[in-house]
């Protein structure tokens, strides 16, 4: 049992709340210096762990250093990790732990507060310090009280509470509509609130902590807006003192909303889209670039959301919609590029040169920069400054989502903030410097995400993802949840995301928590790789939670190599690897090619089954084999346990779009026909997929992005979608931004010139067409949708998988179907005895469809051989 002190937090708080604090600096007193690190952890009131520490005389201080009259010593023993800690930190169990002095207990609370460092004499008496780490104290003293005090603006019967947990603050204020009004703090909790007026609704505030900041060497006193804020002023500069229950935020029948059916996660099918993309350039929007823009019914756009609703699309996925810190929400503060872009040569550096100039002060940001996590982003909404046009606009955006049948996913980002420390951009780092943030053996903020990363392992961080999950599907109504890096996650605290989701009821709460859907990204990488930490939210472990993961390896089957490869033409089975090959040496001699291909038809056929780990089949060596064990860069391919813990997709909004990536992987003679057939057939390895399948907005439209592979600033020149198929698919807008592309250049050049790449209307429209066949298809058949393991095991197979496997062809048998994927350049028949005899024919939807290729697909009865066109893939029903 971990050692802890034989008294409540609420009794430790009540002894030491008399404490005199020590007077902070003066503005004119030079502080101590510093410690430049902070490799001292103290992870529970009684045990702090020291990277590198000596055995002996380790102590820590508080107050000023050395020897002055204003220091304070707590006294360390040398100790050990007690199996609970151990399990608890299994990062630091081999690093030197020591025991807080019981006789010095009483100064912890008091030590929080202020400045605090670990000291000890090195080999030759010279004294040694290092700043503390303090997350793990703070939640073993502070969080029981606090994980059950509500935060933020809190109203009952009209009059609001604001509250804001602050254990380390000196003190808080709250400055209101230009005053001040002092916060009563809870010494149990650490939680500051102020009791308010009816007059305070809707009026500006931030808070006003006074706390030590270790990253600033001082105690500072930061004027702050509100982690748990519900409403913002334009820029965030101001929180809001809003109610989100409000009737003046609520547009016209938002109380009885009518939903589209609930579509249970293993049978979801998604469009993945960004606000601005949808509708910037879309001519027949009365409300380009805004929440707005999903109430125009007749819009372009809307009306082919509508097409693929009708098909059988169930859910939009946004990207993120919550406060952006990068994107200047006034539109007259918004930049704009000032060249004449249209007019430049496709294979021109200057649009990219001139969309760089811009690129900071534009309206433009994919969002995955967040800055508060639960108000909707400004720059969208009508008026940034007014709760009515953020709060009211984006539920009318759900409203007119709804009405089109699709249920709305949101992409939420709380693996990492803009900013820490005390930048501008930083919020939580400026009210408990240290403690939101996942801090390295040495102090500095881990940043393997790009950002700041958060440490949701942390109670208070992770209680901030929860009840901010929670808010967007109470007071939005939100249908689903992406976690963007959600293996940076505990698997722990996604799992008190669903069990708080799962609480939600529509008596209740307006809404049916049962049935909103989680999904994220599982990747494993970091300082949190393989489980350092604790057990992630990763592919492998997410496994039988019923919250998918995307599926990576049939992606890089489908498209060949993998996105970070020095030669983009490597490839895949959807991009003629052995059977219709380029000339990138990349690819390998023949022989090699085609052991490559038949490996990705593998990965391909576990990915068809929803990924899942013990599905047998005979694999491409002959081999009877698990989903398991086959391999994937040294990693099993197969993870799921159920065909709803993996999700499919050929694209997203990251990497080059599926078009891009076959323009540099298809020979580059390939007309613009066969090229929308591959991307059709691309598609179709996911749509048709066991498990829930994503694609990019615009995919079906054979969207291109101008080769741009990281496009998340690169504005609305290369980003916008273009649903009039007479305004092209996007490709050939000059080179794409060379931040992330100039190594690619080289490649791209030839391609963007090449007018032979620009599809026409005939390629669009008929690739869209096609694409929503086969959404039909699986809307239609129920064995699309099993529902468990032991189903598609018993229901899917591959009969021809084998020694004799066809390259470029993969064939299924799914219960009365029988779907065959034939990326060949080359119409291919596939025998299968078993079926000869039985009658088959095209699926009625195909048969009857928009691709007149496929309509040539036949069967013989008498030997049971399917026929099936070059690029193609045709699903057969039994008769």
């Amino acid at each position: 049992m971990r050692r802890t002190l034989r008294r409540t937090v609420a009794a430790v708080a009540m002894a030491l709340c008399a404490a005199v604090l020590p007077a902070p600096l003066s503005a004119n007193a030079a502080p101590p210096p510093a410690p430049a690190t902070a490799a001292a952890q103290w992870i529970d009131r009684d045990t702090v762990v020291w990277k590198d520490a000596r055995r002996a005389d380790a102590r820590l201080e508080f107050g000023t250093e050395g020897e002055g009259p204003g220091v304070r010593r707590i006294r360390l023993t040398p100790s050990a990790l007690t199996p609970d800690e151990q399990a608890a930190y299994p990062h630091l169990r081999n690093f030197p732990a020591f025991a807080v002095d019981p006789r010095d207990r009483k100064f912890t609370l008091t030590a929080l507060r202020d400045r605090l460092v670990a000291v000890q004499p090195d080999a030759g008496g010279r004294r040694v310090s290092t700043g503390v780490q303090i997350p793990g104290v703070l939640d073993d003293l502070y969080a029981p009280a606090a994980a059950g005090t509500p935060l933020g603006p809190v109203f009952r019967r009209g009059r609001p509470t604001l509250s804001v947990w602050a254990p380390t603050a000196r003190t808080v204020a709250l400055e209101l509509d230009g005053r001040t009004v002092p916060m009563r703090r809870d010494d149990a909790s650490g939680v500051w609130q102020a009791r308010g007026t009816r007059g305070w609704a809707g009026k500006p505030y931030r808070y006003v902590v006074t706390v030590w900041a270790p990253t600033a060497g001082r105690f500072v006193t930061n004027k702050v807006t509100d982690p748990y804020a519900t409403a913002l002023t334009a820029d965030s500069t101001r929180s809001l003192v809003v109610d989100l229950a409000d009737p003046r935020l609520a547009p016209k029948g938002w109380d009885r909303l009518r939903k589209p059916a609930a579509v249970p996660l293993n049978r979801a099918r998604i469009q993945e889209l960004h606000i601005r993309d949808f509708s910037v350039e879309d001519r027949t929007s009365r409300h380009p670039g805004r929440y707005l823009a999903f109430t125009d019914r007749r819009s372009d756009g809307m009306r082919h959301l509508k097409a693929l609703a009708d098909a059988g699309t169930s859910y939009v996925h946004l990207l993120p919609a919550f406060d952006i810190a990068t994107i200047p929400e006034r539109r007259s503060d918004q930049a704009r590029p000032d060249c004449d872009l249209a007019a430049l040569p496709a294979d021109s550096e200057r649009q990219q040169e001139c969309v760089g100039k811009t690129a900071a002060r534009d309206a433009y940001n994919w969002g995955y920069d967040p800055f508060h996590y639960t108000v909707p982003e400004g720059s969208y909404a009508s008026d940034p400054d007014s709760p009515r046009a953020r709060t009211g606009e984006f539920r009318r955006m759900v409203q007119g989502l709804n009405g089109a049948g699709l249920r709305t996913v949101m992409d939420v980002v709380y693996n990492h903030t803009a900013a820490s420390g005390q930048d501008a951009l930083s919020v939580l780092d400026r009210i408990v410097p240290g403690y939101y943030h996942r801090l390295l053996d040495d102090g500095s903020v881990a940043t393997s995400t790009c950002c700041a990363n958060t440490a949701p392992e942390h109670t208070m961080m992770g209680r901030l993802v929860v009840d901010s999950v929670v808010t967007w599907a109470r007071q939005y109504k939100i249908d689903g949840f992406r976690f963007d890096l959600m293996g940076h996650h505990p698997k722990a605290n996604i799992l008190a995301v669903r069990k708080a989701l799962d609480a939600l009821t529509p008596a209740k709460d307006g809404v049916d928590g049962k049935a909103i859907v989680l999904y994220g990204e599982g990747w494993n990488f970091g300082e949190v790789a393989d489980d350092a930490r604790f057990v992630q939210a990763t592919q492998r472990n997410m496994a039988g939670t019923g919250i998918a993961t995307f599926n990576d390896r049939a992606r890089d089957a489908v498209r060949g190599g993998g996105p970070f490869d020095a030669d983009p033409r490597v490839q895949g089975f959807a991009s003629g690897l052995h059977t219709d090959p380029n000339t990138s040496p990349a690819n390998g001699t023949p022989a090699e090619q085609r052991a490559r291909l038949l490996h990705y038809q593998d990965l391909l056929k576990v990915g068809l089954t929803g990924n899942l780990a013990d599905y047998t089949f005979t694999d491409t060596t002959g081999r009877t084999v698990k989903g398991s064990d086959v391999d994937y860069n040294g990693s099993p391919a197969g993870y799921a346990a159920a065909p709803g813990d993996a999700l499919a997709y050929a694209d997203a909004h990251d990497n080059e779009t599926l078009y891009d990536a076959l323009a540099y992987k298809l020979p580059p003679g390939t007309p613009a026909a066969d090229r929308a057939r591959m991307q059709v057939l691309a598609l179709a390895t996911a749509a048709l997929s066991q498990g829930p399948a994503l694609s990019q907005a615009g995919t079906d439209l054979l969207r291109s992005k101008s080769l741009d592979r990281n496009s998340y600033e690169s504005g609305d020149w290369f980003n916008a979608l273009h649903w009039n198929c007479r305004d092209g698919n996007g490709f050939g807008r000059g080179l794409p931004p060379a931040a992330d592309n100039k190594d690619k250049w080289p490649y791209a050049r030839p391609l963007l010139a090449d007018p032979a790449l620009r599809p026409g209307c005939r390629q669009i429209t008929d690739a869209s067409a096609a694409y929503r066949d086969l959404l039909r298809i699986h809307a239609t058949e129920p064995a699309f949708g099993l529902d468990s393991a032991k189903a598609v095991q018993d229901a899917l197979s591959f009969p021809l998988s084998g020694t004799e496997e066809t390259p470029g062809v993969v064939t299924m048998r799914l219960g009365e179907l029988v779907v065959v994927f034939n990326a060949t350049p080359q119409r291919q028949l596939q025998h299968l005895p078993s079926l000869a005899g039985k009658r088959y024919g095209l699926h009625r939807v195909q048969a009857r469809g928009a691709d007149p290729v496929v309509r040539t697909a036949s069967y013989e009865k008498r030997t049971g051989t399917f026929g099936v066109p070059a690029r193609t893939v045709a699903v057969f029903a039994a008769r």
